[in-house]
């Protein structure tokens, strides 16, 4: 019987170790540029805001190495289709699934086919020079983690409505409208990442508050654990 269990007992706390592991994870948020994000959870590849005209509108340039490292069949989603944050013209060459304004409806069922995932699309405002533009923020539930992408909006309305959020992603002029409101924006998520910072914007933490990252260097990664 001691034989039986010397032999057993390895197995079965292998077992119990990788049944363990199974059920944990990592999504993976690298920071491309502007609005760009990669978001993986190690088997399934979003790009958000990216590919983008590289330097479009004075914003940040990328090295051409992020082009040529974009994962085959990824899925790719727009806010809108300005160029800082959208180029047709590299698209065409990439394989996988595109969505953005256009297509919204065919958006909001890719939950049918990516496992534990679900996106919802808020059509929010963005004007340049007061002409509207074709926008939309998402709300991404994946893995149970909750993520809100602004995108360029000026409006806090939308995000405002939401809760329980893990990471909102938003430009600096979206705090400026919520503190004009009185929005208590942090009370929405539990973690903010600021981006779409210019080379010519002057954004700190100076308050060195723990809920805000500034999305300054391309490249920085942000790891969260389901």
């Amino acid at each position: 019987m001691k034989q039986f269990y010397k032999k057993v007992l390895p197995v079965i706390l292998l077992c119990i170790s990788n049944f363990g592991f199974s059920q944990s994870g990592q999504i993976q948020i690298r920071f491309i540029g502007n609005c760009g994000l990669h978001m993986t959870d190690g088997m399934t590849n979003f790009y958000i805001d990216f590919p983008y005209k590289s330097g479009a509108h004075n914003y940040m340039e990328y090295d051409q190495s992020e082009i040529e490292n974009i994962k085959d069949n990824a899925i790719f989603i727009f806010t809108h289709r300005h160029a800082d944050h959208y180029s047709d013209k590299i698209l065409k060459k990439l394989t996988g699934q595109k969505f953005d304004p256009f297509n919204i409806e065919e958006l909001e069922k890719l939950g049918e086919t990516v496992p534990d995932f679900e996106i919802k699309a808020f059509k929010t405002e963005h004007k340049v020079f007061g002409i509207s533009s074709k926008h939309y923020s998402y709300l991404i539930t994946w893995h149970d983690k909750k993520f809100f992408i602004s995108g360029d909006t000026t409006n806090a309305d939308t995000i405002a409505l939401q809760k329980d959020l893990d990471w909102a992603f938003i430009p600096a002029w979206l705090t400026l409208d919520a503190n004009e409101k009185g929005i208590k924006l942090y009370d929405v998520s539990k973690m903010f990442a600021i981006y779409h910072i210019g080379p010519n914007d002057k954004i700190t933490n100076d308050g060195k508050n723990p809920k805000i990252k500034l999305l300054d260097k391309q490249g920085e990664i942000i790891i969260i654990n389901y």
